[in-house]
């Protein structure tokens, strides 16, 4: 691991310690390309960030951030299908390539315009905008071999960079977002590729609507606690990022966490939309510190579709290491199955904490075939 130094003022030499045992813990080396890469012509698209100026502290989602437009073909070159199989954000210094402590990482979101999106591809089902977040925890996502998301070299994504500062007081610091998405390009491939598409399942709590004491489900009218169990928990000093379901109810997909553990349920069968039986084959997940697991039950066959645990930093506040999944043969799942997110937090500080807790799912895309592929990249040319 290469260990780095960032240029500051001066500081107590108490917080000093603190922030280069912080350091040694998130600076990253570069992530090796998988073997089945070199089979592949990959290459990659190096986009940086604004630089952030950090010089206080900065709760999750508080911090500076930017949003930048970003697009994989040249511009005015003509439109080609693409296959993104890789996406990687870690943070540098002000020049782009010096590393900087992963501690100031907030999240890394791309997003696209799905309505174009759905046009071009024909699509029937209704998806997230969102193609990828990265955050404290996991720094970088690589497709099993073989698989990748399709999209077309004109699209455009929407980038979203924010910073944070769980720790350390008195400096200042430069810092910016280093994003890489990696793609192959449709024409130097003898086959298509599996597609993907991705689809979230999210914790919410109920903020309006419904009393204290009564169950409450995003999208369901009156529940059956038997059938789906206990209910969200109250938010309390949820930030403005709220939902409403069809019966007018408010809910937020971010909390606060008491001094203790709490395990939040949701019932997350109608956000996540599953569009008809497929399997999964990557799923990434987005936790804030003091999380211990984030977990996908099947309601309907009482099985656990994949759990996800959290390792925290050994110092101060932050997120070592999240657990994810990735395999070619991939996990099952269904259109007529209900699905329940469980998220456990263990705050173990003397006062409130934020929290979120999304699930990633990268489903094989039964709506795209080889021979609709074809068509497809052919219309383009």
């Amino acid at each position: 691991m290469q260990r780095t130094s960032l240029r500051h003022g001066p500081a107590k030499e108490k917080t000093s310690r603190l922030f280069f045992v912080l350091l040694l813990v998130f600076v990253v080396t570069p992530v090796a390309q998988p073997a089945w890469s070199e089979e592949i012509p990959t290459q990659s698209k190096v986009i940086l960030s604004e630089v952030y100026t950090i010089d206080r502290k900065y709760p999750s989602m508080r911090g500076p951030y930017g949003v930048q437009e970003v697009q994989l073909g040249e511009a005015g070159s003509p439109s080609e299908l693409l296959w993104v199989t890789g996406y990687r954000a870690v943070m540098v210094g002000p020049d782009g390539e010096e590393p900087a402590s992963q501690e100031f990482m907030c999240h890394s979101n791309l997003d696209i315009d799905m309505a174009r999106h759905r046009d071009l591809f024909q699509w029937k089902k209704q998806v997230s905008t969102r193609l990828f977040t990265l955050s404290q925890g996991q720094f970088d996502i690589v497709f099993p071999a073989g698989f990748g998301l399709p999209i077309f070299s004109d699209e455009v994504f929407s980038l979203n960079t924010q910073v944070l500062n769980h720790n350390i007081e008195g400096q200042t610091f430069q810092v910016r977002h280093k994003i890489e998405i990696d793609y192959v390009r449709a024409a130097d491939l003898k086959a298509p590729l599996k597609p993907l598409f991705m689809a979230a399942a999210t914790g919410l709590v109920l903020l309006e609507g419904q009393g204290e004491d009564q169950a409450a489900y995003f999208n369901v009218k009156n529940p059956d606690a038997e059938d789906y169990g206990p209910g969200c928990l109250i938010g309390l000093g949820a930030t403005q990022h709220t939902y409403k379901d069809a019966f007018g109810r408010k809910f937020s997909g971010h909390w606060t966490v008491k001094p203790g553990r709490e395990v939040n349920r949701t019932l997350a069968t109608t956000w996540m939309q599953v569009p008809f039986d497929t399997t999964v084959h990557y799923i990434g997940v987005h936790l804030h510190p003091y999380a211990e697991s984030l977990e996908l039950r099947n309601l309907t066959t009482g099985t656990t579709v994949f759990k996800s645990k959290v390792r925290g930093t050994p110092e101060g506040i932050g997120i070592e290491h999240v657990e994810y999944f990735s395999s070619p043969e991939g996990i099952p799942v269904y259109k007529g199955h209900g699905y329940e997110l469980v998220s456990t937090y263990n705050n173990t500080t003397d006062v409130d904490q934020d929290s979120m807790a999304v699930m990633f799912l990268y489903l094989l895309d039964k709506e795209l075939h080889k021979t609709n592929l074809a068509r497809l990249a052919q219309s383009r040319n």
